[in-house]
This record gives structure tokens, sequence and C-alpha cells, in this order.
């Protein structure tokens, strides 16, 4: 028997794992157990202590540089391409097989464990009456705040603090966030400014996670009154969950839990937008009426937003969505790019039972 050939392994690799991969979506307790629970916290600690001190971004390095290499690698196999197809095909599936293991095991099974409100015990359906209560109950909080802190109904919120002081302060919503869920403990911080942001902001990005690195990397040309809980929903991905809806509502959630008003103002105006939009597909009239009691200051900052997306909107943004669109539903996530606003689910049942 002739032994295989070592250029046919990892592509033979890459196979058993895309078959391993449609197998443990049925396993979300062992995943939850033994991964989530088990390997993860230690392979996010041990990086993020090791890369957590750096001030920059060395993810987003290795990016530039795995661009760099990848380019360079085409480049110079141009003129053999037709005549070496066959081992350039196997090369190409042997970089996406370790690629595709080192993503995997360092933090994407996170991707299969259990459902957050599984966990947490949250009723997953609501009713429309349940949602109009809870966002009038978001717009008396998020008035309240605004009044507070731009001393003025009209005037949009000023965020005072630095965005690296804002990584540090977000520390403090997740202490006592765990107090009450001691899964949400958040240890070792390692958020940093992403060299990548103008890309980001053409993508239409605020933020990700690299999973090679466990960097929480975040867009510093966002509007800083949102600036709080887009970190905090980076750093709910580091914690190991994978879901946009669920690190949408860790992240509002580790706002909120926050004793300075600013990080409670972003929560609470973050969510509140969902909502709004929410209300304008579902009843155009109860959104009117809605809009009507929400202060001028906080549309103001909710036009900041939009101003913002609008500066960098173009087609890259569109083509990117459907990429990332098909990625997430390729990785457990059914409802692609509107799974982010799925966290609505989470909040409104939340708040019927504890009223946040």
């Amino acid at each position: 028997m002739n032994p295989v050939k070592p250029k046919y392994i990892l592509p033979f690799f890459l196979i058993v794992q895309i078959i391993f991969l449609q197998i443990i979506p049925f396993y979300p307790e062992w995943i939850e157990q033994n991964y989530s629970n088990g390997l993860y916290p230690s392979i996010a600690a041990f990086l993020r202590t090791f890369l957590g001190a750096v001030p920059f971004s060395i993810g987003d390095c290795i990016y530039f540089i795995l661009i760099f290499l990848i380019i360079k690698w085409f480049w110079n196999k141009r003129k053999s391409w037709k005549l070496q197809w066959k081992n350039n095909i196997l090369s190409i599936l042997s970089f996406f097989s370790v690629f595709y293991f080192l993503f995997h095991s360092l933090w994407a099974f996170n991707y299969y464990r259990q459902p957050l409100f599984e966990k947490m015990a949250i009723q997953r359906e609501y009713t429309d009456a349940d949602l109009l209560d809870f966002t009038k109950a978001l717009i008396i909080r998020t008035n309240s705040i605004q009044r507070q802190l731009a001393q003025n109904d009209s005037l949009k919120v000023k965020f005072p603090y630095t965005q690296n002081q804002a990584f540090q302060k977000n520390l403090n919503g997740y202490k006592n966030l765990s107090k009450e869920y001691h899964y949400f403990t958040f240890n070792q911080i390692s958020t940093k400014k992403s060299l990548l942001s103008l890309p980001l902001s053409y993508m239409g990005f605020s933020g990700y996670l690299n999973p090679f690195t466990n960097e929480a990397q975040v867009n510093d040309l966002v509007p800083m009154y949102n600036f709080p809980t887009t970190t905090c929903h980076e750093m709910a991905h580091q914690m190991g969950y994978a879901s946009e809806s669920e690190c949408n509502f860790i992240g509002f959630m580790a706002s909120i839990k926050n004793e300075d008003l600013y990080f409670q103002y972003s929560g609470y105006s973050f969510a509140l937008r969902y909502c709004l939009g929410n209300w304008e597909i579902r009843d155009k009239k109860i959104f009117k009426q809605l809009l009507k009691t929400v202060h001028p200051g906080i549309l103001k900052n909710y036009q900041e937003s939009s101003n913002f997306r609008k500066q960098y909107q173009s087609p890259i943004e569109s083509a990117f969505h459907i990429f990332y669109d098909n990625f997430l539903k390729l990785n457990q996530q059914k409802d692609g790019m509107e799974s982010y606003s799925k966290f609505i689910n989470l909040m409104v049942n939340y708040y019927k039972e504890k009223k946040v």
C-alpha cells in the first residue's frame, strides 16, 4: 500500500472538519460544557494576558501581513498556474484547512454552544403589547438620563471620556453584571482601537473580534456616545458568545449596569434605537406616536450616527454585508445580518421578569 502523500493530508483534514461541523450542532450542551466553559476560557485568558498589554492591534497587523503574502503568492504563481494547477489548488485547500482549524479551535466552536435564552431561562416569544410596554419604559429611562447629562432636552449628549478611558470603565459594567450572572465575569482586558477603522467604516461595521488573537477591535471613528456599548458587544464575543443578537443583549446589559450615566445612556439609547426601528416596520402609526415622546437631544445623537453611516456609504458596504450575511447563516445564525436585531427578544422578555 502506497503511503498518503503529504500534500493530500491537509486537504483531506479540511473535509474531515466540514463533516465534523455538520455533527456538532446536535450537541450544544457538550460544546457548552467542554469547550465554551472548558477549553475556551483558558485559550482566551492566555491570549488576552499575552497580547492585552500591547497598545496596538496585533490581529490587524497579522491580517495586513497575511493579505500581503496571499497577494504575493498569487502573483508568483500567475505564470505557472496552468501547468501546476493541481498543486496550487491543493496548496490553497491546505491553507484553508489550517485557517479553518485555528478559527474554530481558538474561538468559533462557540457558534455551536447552548443558546443564551436557555442558559438564562428567558422566553423567546413576546407580544406587541410586551414590546410597546418595553419601548415606553426605554423612552422614559433614556429621556431621564439624557436630561441629566445634557441639562436640556434638545441638546445631544457629548461623551466626555477618551476611548482608552472608555475601555477601562466598561469593566465596571461587567463587574456589576457578573454579580447577577456569574458567567458574564470578564477578566483580562484586551480591547484595541482597530488599525482598520477606515475600512470598517466603509464596510458598515463598528468593530469585530479577532478570533486568532482574541483582541476586541473597535472602530475608533464611530460616534462616541455609542462607543461604550459597541465595545461591550465585542467584549461579549471575547467571553465566548458568538451570536450577534446575544452579544447585543450582553453589551446592552453591561452598559446599563455601569454606574456611570454616560455608559447607561449609551446602552439605553442603543436599545431604544433598535426598538423604534422595529416599530417603524411593524406599525408606522405607533412609531410616530412613540417618536414624539423621545427628547430631541436623543434624536440628534441618532442623527449623528446616521450622518456617520451616510459619510462612508458605498458599494463596498453592500457587497460586504452580503458576504457577512451568508457567513453568519453558515455559522448557526440563520437570520444572517438580521440577527443583530433579534436581541429585542431577549431584552423584552428579560424586562418582563426583571423590569430593568
